[in-house]
């Protein structure tokens, strides 16, 4: 009995695969072109601005290589099927971040991060995972605010300190 992904004996191209190599591979070209625009040349030794980036470049176009020929040749594993639920709440949490953090500062954005993470991760009902998420992103808010002297949006918490 054939697969449905399986054509006389041969299987199809991966195209999920396929899909990431291209992203790979469009990564590596724009980690090249903007590697093109630093400027400086290397003073006493042959290494310089330009190198690590290039590095990174190559080595992510070899990945966009490798990945598409093992996808044209479907030689990926049977992927399992996704679970939608927690990559919402993963979703929804970082989206509530980045539209929040400006407004109600980071202690509260982040804290509703932390929230819908532990709820994607089946951890704890969100009365209790929203306070303790706001507790210790309070806390890096202070390590980083106070300590480092390192900027972080305020919010109303932050604001009584």
């Amino acid at each position: 009995m054939s697969l449905p992904h399986e054509q006389d004996g041969r299987r199809r191209p991966d195209r999920a695969g396929l899909v990431i190599a291209a992203g790979l591979a469009v990564l590596a070209a724009v980690i090249f072109w903007d590697a093109q625009r630093l400027g400086g040349v290397a003073t006493y030794a042959r290494i310089g601005p330009k190198t690590m980036p290039m590095v990174i470049g190559i080595c992510l176009a070899a990945l966009a290589v490798w990945t598409a020929i093992e996808a044209w040749r479907g030689d990926f594993p049977e992927r399992e099927r996704q679970n939608l639920p927690p990559l919402v709440w993963v979703v929804g949490g970082l989206a509530a971040q980045m539209l929040l953090l400006k407004a109600a500062g980071f202690s509260i954005a982040t804290g509703l991060l932390f929230a819908a993470t532990a709820r994607a991760f089946g951890k704890g009902p969100l009365w209790k995972t929203v306070p303790i998420g706001i507790l210790l992103a309070f806390v890096v808010w202070f390590v980083f605010a106070k300590g480092l002297q390192l900027s972080l949006p305020p919010g109303p918490i932050e604001r009584l300190i």
